[in-house]
């Protein structure tokens, strides 16, 4: 088998950060340790660079089937393992809905012959395909999505009887979009009567408020408690909803988990004003102080995992009013060296950053021996050099939208070489397309 041997790395793995080699032999981690021979092994020198574990992002929108001309499985792929995203978990969302067992294994097909990350999809929950859900092959899919927040068509699921009967009979990881309908269409309503069609953008947080969040959430945290489910609930967006969460638990006891997303730890809503509907998501970016308490929330532990909700939607269709202009954007290529500023204004440790967005995942989905830098595990890798800046600019902007928030921002750090499954797909710029990602499996 091909190997490859990472010298001179700092490595950053289970809270530790250690200078060491790794040799990849195959797809896997052979031998972590210093000084390793190099004999017919292809030898790549880190230079002191931090070596991670590759992201797993568990929440992204890639818009394959039905909405390719905003993003395919291909392109927004390419763009997470230039980030050092190695693994991602897509959402039902597409055109069609992912609701039946068919459709989800198309999705999967999709993923086989174009993706260069690895992959799992969500099976999506309607009000009507509970027999559908109960089918799911808990091996090899990654959990059960339901949009208990606004959303569009079929996908909203809003009978409290159906969710009753979701939560006490699925027997695996739910993952939740947690806002209350009612709220949201009585606020939009009354905006829509104040503004017309010219509404500042500015107004989208008081249209979906924290109000909305928290009754979707707690409600969401009740029927988990009630029935032992085991509930992700996704994006968080207010400071109210950290209190939710518990973290005097190890993550493996953990029943109710959460997750934050990159804009809302990095976005508030001073933003909106100079960036307007680019950043416009659902839950939206909230105040400042949300922004803090999720920060904060993230480090002692209440929240778990950091993703990016990556949702991407043309130029042309983002640069429309308030109410014309769809929620979501491009996030995944950024993730990571978005939480490297952090990290660089010391507000994150190098190995916290990577318990959230390696670690922790693969732990909370039962990801099969991947997210950690161990031997026997698969080598999903990524290397970063800390001090090596660049600037976001339209021509180095891979997702198909072509556009992101962070656009003339320049970052501190950059990601230099990607390895999935032992394959260095990604290095200085450039991609190796030889070979697929693989499909995930989990430990259930």
């Amino acid at each position: 088998m091909n190997s490859t041997v990472i010298t001179n790395a700092r490595i950053v793995n289970e809270g530790k950060l250690f200078e060491g080699d790794v040799l990849i032999r195959g797809n896997r981690i052979e031998k972590i340790g210093n000084a390793l021979s190099t004999t017919k092994a292809h030898v790549v020198d880190a230079q002191g660079h931090f070596l991670l574990p590759g992201v797993i992002d568990d929440q992204v929108h890639f818009r394959e089937p039905g909405l390719t001309h905003k993003a395919t499985i291909y392109s927004e792929a390419k763009a997470g393992v230039a980030g050092g995203v190695t693994s991602f978990m897509e959402m039902p969302n597409t055109v069609p809905p992912v609701f039946t067992q068919q459709l989800l294994e198309e999705k999967y097909q999709i993923a086989a012959r174009t993706s260069l990350g690895n992959y799992s999809f969500f099976m999506g929950a309607s009000n009507d395909n509970l027999e559908e859900v109960m089918k799911t092959d808990l091996k090899n899919v990654c959990g059960l999505k339901i949009f208990m927040g606004s959303s569009t068509g079929n996908l909203l699921v809003d009978d409290e009887k159906v969710l009753e009967g979701i939560f006490s009979k699925f027997p695996s990881l739910i993952a939740t979009h947690c806002e209350d309908e009612f709220t949201i269409r009585k606020n939009t309503e009354e905006f829509r009567a104040r503004y017309g069609d010219k509404m500042p953008i500015r107004f989208h947080p008081q249209i979906r408020t924290e109000e909305a969040c928290y009754k979707s959430s707690s409600f969401a945290s009740a029927l988990a408690k009630k029935y032992g489910t085991r509930l992700h609930i996704l994006h968080i967006s207010t400071a109210k909803e950290t209190n939710l969460f518990d973290n005097t638990l190890p993550l493996e006891k953990k029943k109710i988990t959460a997750e934050a997303c990159i804009h809302h730890l990095w976005f508030n809503d001073s933003d909106y004003d100079r960036l307007g509907t680019f950043i416009k998501w659902n839950p939206a970016i909230k105040k400042e102080s949300d922004q803090l308490e999720i920060f904060r929330a993230l480090l002692d532990d209440r929240i778990d995992v950091i993703a990016t909700d990556h949702a991407p939607h043309t130029l042309e269709e983002k640069n429309n009013g308030y109410f014309q202009a769809p929620s979501g954007g491009p996030l995944i290529q950024h993730s990571l060296v978005a939480m490297m500023e952090f990290y660089h204004e010391k507000k994150i440790s190098i190995e916290k950053i990577v318990q959230k967005m390696a670690h922790n995942p693969a732990i909370l989905f039962q990801i099969k021996d991947r997210g950690f830098i161990r031997e026997g595990y698969f080598a999903d890798l990524v290397l970063v050099d800390p001090g090596k800046s660049w600037r976001v600019e339209k021509s180095n902007i891979l997702a198909k939208c072509g556009w992101s928030p962070f656009e003339r921002h320049t970052f501190k750090s950059s990601v230099t070489k990607t390895w999935v499954s032992g394959h260095l797909a990604y290095e200085d710029g450039k991609f190796n397309e030889s070979k697929r990602g693989e499909r995930l499996t989990f430990l259930r």
